[in-house]
């Protein structure tokens, strides 16, 4: 099915071209297949709301919730993603869209030569009504470059920012490859959902805690940096540590507090961190060779406490990863845009309201009155979940939602292209084998 689509896209891709020449620059907004390429025909519905200042866990979250409960994945994310890449190939065939020149300037009450260029961009994305396809740059312009904003994850300011024009002139060509990509990854994904369900979109930087098909929690989350990216993954929440202590990594343990010690043999009293073998038992710290040549035959255990590097909250989500979802001892790293700065964990903004979500059929015992009291003794304790929750880390660079909005983000570890890529030869070898009577069966 997916290869018949993506054969479908590429003969109206063949088409673009030709018609773009005889059609010169653009002068009449394109019209897609379903109206608009879906981003917005939801945004011209329902506009995007002002995102209060975020400076506590609570707002912040609550205002990632207030832009949409509408589920970055669910069981028809990929039919839609399918739906809107063949709207965007529709929309290259008619000449995509304009490019807005980067030395064009913007601002509410002063009128310029490239007003109306940037009107059409909007427009032919459907971030604009088609009946304001002409004026200056005025408070409706600043709501529709809002809803731009909001569906590529950008601040909501309404003004032309860098990352704004940026985004505004990426070419519809790549953002289908964006579509083709996430879809193949959807493809080749199994994943239960349930009733409940846990989502983290990695190039989003978000977490979704999914009820009954609509996102009730929403949380920042930091997650692996681009030289150490975050798995993809399909496991299950099994429990919910307060106060845990950290096991480091040995490849952690190998470079980075081996170099701290050897410029610092203080450092990991200082840090509250112990050294053990291999049967738990105290190591003298000064006794360990902190080369780093050898891979450690010790193991780095950090204390609960303010200090550590896990916060007060762990969610044990076994797999073949070792990762998990955790708090931080540097929850000011959640107001920042840029959340890529973990070894590959999940660090989740106001993570104490997620383990009361996730601990919900405890409650009243375990509600998150509760979980703060049992936090604030100091004491390590591990509570299982009565039924285990599904989570899902996927790697989505476009989608699109139930209520027909298309989203897209960066592609912050260049993955796309190397999967597009790795398709694109697979395609080739079997288009290959069809041809050759010993291989033929190959291709069925």
């Amino acid at each position: 099915m997916r290869r018949t689509i993506i054969a479908a896209i590429a003969t109206m891709l063949a088409t673009a071209s030709a018609l773009a020449q005889n059609a010169g620059s653009i002068t009449a907004p394109a019209k897609p297949v379903a109206a608009a390429p879906a981003g917005a025909v939801a945004a011209r519905a329902t506009p995007a709301k002002p995102v209060v200042a975020a400076s506590t866990p609570e707002s912040r979250s609550a205002a990632a919730l207030a832009l949409s409960h509408e589920p970055t994945y669910d069981e028809g994310t990929a039919q839609r993603i399918r739906e809107a890449a063949l709207s965007y190939s529709d929309l290259a065939v008619r000449g995509g869209w304009p490019v807005i020149p980067a030395e064009a300037k913007f601002a509410i009450g002063a009128p310029g030569p490239h007003d109306d260029l940037l009107r059409q961009r909007l427009l032919i994305a459907g971030d604009l009504a088609e009946d304001k396809a002409s004026g200056p740059y005025d408070d409706v312009v600043a709501e529709a470059i809002k809803r731009f904003q909001a569906r590529h994850g950008l601040a909501l300011t309404g003004t032309m920012t860098p990352r704004t024009l940026a985004a505004l002139n990426i070419p519809v060509q790549k953002r289908i490859k964006q579509l083709e990509a996430s879809l193949e990854r959807l493809d080749n994904m199994k994943f239960s959902f349930g009733q409940r369900y846990v989502v983290v979109n990695l190039p989003a930087t978000f977490a979704e805690a999914v009820e009954n098909d609509k996102v009730v929690r929403r949380y920042r989350v930091i997650v692996g940096k681009t030289e150490k990216p975050s798995p993809t993954l399909t496991a299950e929440i099994t429990s919910v540590n307060l106060n845990p202590t950290w096991t480091v990594p040995s490849s952690i343990s190998k470079t980075e507090i081996s170099a701290h010690m050897r410029k610092d043999p203080g450092y990991l009293s200082r840090m509250h961190m112990d050294v053990l073998d291999a049967h738990d038992a105290p190591i003298d710290p000064h006794s360990v060779d902190w080369s780093g040549a050898r891979t450690p035959n010790f193991t780095v255990r950090q204390q609960s406490g303010t200090w550590n590097a896990l916060g007060a909250v762990k969610i044990d989500m076994p797999n073949p990863y070792s990762v998990y979802m955790h708090d931080t001892n540097q929850r000011n790293l959640f107001s920042d845009d840029y959340r890529f700065d973990s070894h590959g964990c999940s660090r989740v903004d106001n993570v104490r309201d997620l383990a009361a979500w996730l601990l919900q059929e405890e409650m009243p015992k375990w509600n998150r009155a509760a979980i703060d009291a049992a936090i604030a003794t100091g004491q390590r304790q591990d509570i299982a979940l009565p039924k285990k929750v599904p989570v899902a880390w996927i790697y989505l660079t476009a989608w699109m939602t139930k209520d027909q909005t298309i989203q897209f983000r960066n592609d912050i570890y260049d993955q796309d292209q190397q999967l597009l890529e790795a398709t694109a030869e697979e395609a080739a070898f079997f288009g290959q084998a069809g041809n050759h009577p010993l291989t033929a069966h190959l291709a069925q």
